[in-house]
């Protein structure tokens, strides 16, 4: 019997046949890298217009690769041939995985499920994209749930290098292995994480946001200060509130507050009144022309308030990195992903500067403790309980790696 299950492993771990359930940016994303990978892939939507405007897209994509020399007409032209546009689900019938990207609705995602299971193989791995829902939650309307689990891309997916595979409780170890084989076979990083909300990415980035939202709530630094501080000193690509604009207000505060309530009201993801009235108020961010700044033609595009080189920047930006390293020492804790995924997720899937476990080994891992303490003992929040595991490092003069 084990025989027959390590072949089934290896005919399966090389997939050919891919659906793709959704054709908006990120469903084609992923057509696009199964597609140069060598995939056959079908994409699928009810919608005609958006199979038009994925197929267009793409041409468009693949046409800026061919000037700029990355691949030759002959390369554009086999992505291309290996994408089929379709507009039933029964098409994707000889799919050997089919990756959903809609909308984020449990419901919906699990009665495209179960539609699907009727038309598919019984050795079809049927993944969700799903950024923030129970894997478990989705598996449990299929007959088969064992070969169900999250296939998590980051946005643009031809380009970041990340994915997060989420098994859940019911995910056999055969679809595991054969999907993470295959994403890597995408040439593609790939980071396991436990089924908790936010899985690993949205789940250590929250006090980045958090904390920054937190900071300016107290009067401490304005916007622009603030994320001045983080990118100065820190070198993160965008301050907070830049990236908070970049993503959008709605969507950024809707992520904190499922996170929020999926950990039970723990109050180190609480949202922050100040995103949700600026969302209430359409303040979008670059999408609507306005956020935390102003997008508009003649608004001033200096963010620099101040040098990054004063102590209350550095404060700042002290403040809301240990945090972070906080958060990822906790995943570590409750195991949701090893140190090292945990780190690649990190810096490949929300381009940190450093991984944020590395980085509390070059700060030291006294300072962590110490910095986590400081916060408790001047607000006497849960909030900033530090991690167990910091401190048993600490206290055995260890680092994460």
């Amino acid at each position: 019997m084990e025989n027959q299950k390590s072949k089934i492993v290896n005919e399966q771990s090389l997939i050919k046949k891919v659906g793709i359930i959704g054709a908006g940016t990120m469903g084609a994303g992923i057509a696009q890298v199964a597609a140069t990978a060598g995939c056959t892939v079908k994409l699928y939507d009810t919608k005609t217009e958006a199979l038009k405007k994925a197929e267009k897209d793409l041409n468009k994509i693949l046409n800026r690769l061919v000037e700029k020399e990355r691949i030759d007409t002959a390369e554009k032209e086999r992505i291309q041939n290996n994408i089929q546009y379709v507009d039933t689900l029964r098409e994707l019938k000889d799919s050997q995985l089919t990756i959903e990207a809609i909308v984020e609705n449990l419901d919906i995602k699990k009665n495209v499920f179960s539609t699907l299971e009727k038309f598919v193989s019984d050795d079809c791995i049927i993944a969700s994209n799903t950024s923030s829902l129970s894997i478990a939650s989705i598996a449990s309307a299929l007959e088969k749930p064992e070969r169900c689990i999250g296939i998590h891309f980051f946005n643009p997916a031809p380009l970041m290098k990340l994915v997060e595979v989420i098994p859940a409780i019911q995910t056999s170890e055969e679809t595991l292995n054969i999907s993470v084989k295959t994403i890597k076979d995408w040439t593609k990083t790939v980071a396991v994480a436990k089924d908790t909300p936010g899985f690993i990415v949205n789940r250590v980035a929250r006090p980045f946001y958090g904390e920054a939202l937190r900071i300016y709530e107290e009067g401490i630094a304005s916007f622009a200060k603030i994320d001045t501080a983080m990118k100065e000193i820190g070198g993160f690509r965008m301050g907070p509130f830049e990236l908070m604009d970049f993503i959008g207000n709605d969507v950024n505060y809707t992520v904190t507050e499922t996170v929020f309530k999926a950990f039970y009201f723990d109050p180190r993801y609480k949202p922050s009144f100040t995103q949700k009235r600026f969302a209430e108020a359409g303040y979008l961010g670059r999408k609507s022309g306005k956020g935390f700044y102003d997008y508009s033609e003649n608004a001033s595009k200096s963010t620099a308030e101040w040098s990054s080189s004063s102590e209350k920047s550095k404060q700042i930006f002290n403040r809301i990195l240990v945090m972070l390293i906080n958060e990822a020492a906790d995943a570590l804790f409750w195991n949701i992903a090893s140190a090292e995924d945990i780190d690649n997720a990190m810096t490949k899937g929300v381009n940190y500067p450093k991984g944020l476990l590395a980085w509390a080994d070059e700060k030291g891992i006294d300072w962590c403790v110490t910095k986590m303490d400081q916060l408790y003992d001047e607000y006497h929040e849960d909030r900033y309980r530090c991690s167990p595991i910091l401190r048993k490092l600490n206290r055995e003069n260890k680092t994460f790696f």
